[in-house]
This record gives C-alpha cells, structure tokens and sequence, in this order.
C-alpha cells in the first residue's frame, strides 16, 4: 500500500481505520472522527494548517513543531509519548517536504 501522510505527518496508511471507517483527512478536510469529543468540527492541525495558512502540509510552516503540536494530545497517550510521537511526526514531515527553515 502507498504511504498516505496526514498535514500533521500522521501516517494514515498505518492506521488501522484507514480505508475503513476513515479515508483520512485529506478526503475528510480535517473534520476527522475524534474532533466532536473536544467540542470542534476540524482537527485544529488541519484548519491552522489548510484553512487558515493554505498550506499543503505543517512540514511548510516555519513555525513546525508549533504549540497546537503540544496541545493536541490524545489523552491516553503520557507525555512522552506524546512527545515522542511529535518528534516522529516532524521527521515524517522533513522527510517528506525536505528542509524546513
């Protein structure tokens, strides 16, 4: 299967819902199946990302790993993993766009 990469450097394509109950947040624009449970329409990644930057992806802001990386947390996850997952995230996103400034 090709490697689908989220704006945030999720990689879909690992995901067990992709292709299922998800076709990921591109075809979904951002309003992603988790967003209601913290009272929004739009991940808030996908709408700082695309609707208000109209960037393709969170690897072409400078600002990469911005606060909303922090505060957008799964809360069964502890916060190194969190930050751990981040880190993944943003090598995903250099891999994919290159260098970031």
């Amino acid at each position: 299967m090709e490697k689908i990469v989220s704006v945030c450097g999720c990689i879909c394509s690992d995901c067990v819902d992709f292709g299922k109950e998800c076709p990921g947040c591109e075809k979904l624009k951002g309003r992603v199946s988790w967003a209601p449970y913290l009272g929004l329409e739009v991940c808030p990644l996908y709408d700082c990302c695309v609707n208000r930057r109209g960037l393709t992806s969170c690897g072409d802001c400078p600002k990469l790993p911005c606060s909303l990386f922090y505060d957008t947390r799964d809360p069964s996850t502890t916060k190194e993993q969190h930050e751990a997952d981040i880190r993944e995230r943003v090598d995903v996103l250099r891999n994919q766009c290159g260098s970031l400034t």
